[in-house]
């Protein structure tokens, strides 16, 4: 036994007999309560309000006891706290006022001042104030592909066809503007993890986009500056459709290396190599299925998982609006309660 919680034992690779779980968007729409708070209010407001920021984050560790809470934000926050004109709009997601088009733009895009959020700090505190010492409070950013993604988009893209073209064509102003949102993203969770944040998860969304030569060229570089920077805490990185991308996402910097449902546990342990954890990564689709199917998936993904060092269970994405919540307590129940004799029992891989 140790006085360690279990999602950093995990994270360090020294999970002895526990198996934690927390899931990516479990703070949101979900959650009646939270659909109640938020009622009316935007949601860049929502998340620089520290009374919202701190009861949001808190609503699935009570509701779930899930063993993390993520802080609530969204990647737009540290954009839109440099001054980047943007909004998020329901429905639709980001939407930037005057997209990434020109050198000059690239050159004019503004550091983030950690004395420009506070209120993150503040709600950082209040949150890890109010959180039992067992459980973990998780920071999180955008990682600079995904932010510049949305920049150079203007907004949710189902090709990133303008991205791609600026990173072949103009690798020298690409650059330029991912060592910015580099140094973005590392003030963001510099200023969570100075007030409290005792991990960190850093979202590629949209890297399964990319060739793994692009990846490694033009954006793991980036991602790793964002990751050398917060090295005094566990560091998670994600991405969806990263299969081919895992080992590069891990070299990165990772502690953990996070996988959504296309590749199995055991196979993503072989690909990102050793010294690594895995987290995830039951498919999210599978929560609307009948509890029995839920409940076998899950321990299939706790044996597949047993192949790596260490393993936090998790959805292979967000959770989905329209989920039951009583599927996600009964979820967490069953990772505590059979968790561990099933990755003990997992032949060795």
């Amino acid at each position: 036994m140790t006085d360690t919680p279990s999602l950093l034992a995990a994270a360090a690779r020294e999970q002895g007999n526990t198996l934690p779980v927390w899931f990516m968007r479990q703070a949101g729409r979900s959650l009646p309560e939270y659909r109640a708070i938020r009622e009316g209010i935007p949601m860049l407001e929502s998340c620089r309000r520290p009374d919202l920021v701190t009861e949001i984050t808190l609503q699935p560790v009570r509701r779930h006891d899930v063993d993390a809470a993520i802080f609530f934000s969204d990647i737009m926050v540290p954009l839109a706290a440099a001054g980047v004109d943007l909004e998020i709009r329901a429905g639709v997601g980001p939407v930037i006022a005057d997209p990434i088009r020109t050198a000059e733009q690239i050159h004019a895009l503004p550091d983030l001042d950690p004395e420009a959020i506070p209120d993150i700090a503040e709600s950082v505190r209040a949150i890890r104030a109010a959180l039992p010492p067992h459980k973990v409070l998780i920071g999180f950013a955008g990682a600079p592909y995904t932010l510049a993604s949305y920049l150079v988009e203007g907004g949710p893209s189902k090709d990133y066809a303008r991205t791609k073209a600026l990173m072949a064509a103009e690798p020298m102003l690409w650059d330029e503007l991912c060592a910015k949102l580099a140094r973005i993203s590392a003030t963001f969770l510099r200023v969570q993890i100075d007030a409290g944040a005792q991990a960190v998860q850093l979202f590629d969304s949209w890297a399964g986009s990319l060739a793994p030569l692009d990846y490694a060229t033009r954006v793991q570089p980036h991602s790793a500056h964002v990751l050398s920077r917060v090295s005094d805490v566990p560091r998670i990185h994600f991405g969806v459709g990263t299969g081919e991308l895992l080992r590069l996402m891990g070299a990165a910097g990772a502690d953990v290396v996070g996988v959504d449902w296309r590749v199995p546990l055991d196979e993503a342990t072989r690909r990102i190599g050793p010294g690594r954890a895995v987290q995830g990564n039951l498919d999210p689709a599978l929560l609307r299925a009948p509890w029995e199917v839920v409940a076998d998936r899950a321990r299939d993904v706790i044996r597949a998982g047993a192949a790596a060092p260490g393993h936090i269970f998790n959805l292979g994405h967000g959770v989905p609006a329209d989920t039951d919540p009583d599927v996600l307590t009964r979820l967490v129940a069953l990772v505590h309660e059979e968790g561990p004799a099933l990755r003990a029992a997992a032949p060795a891989r």
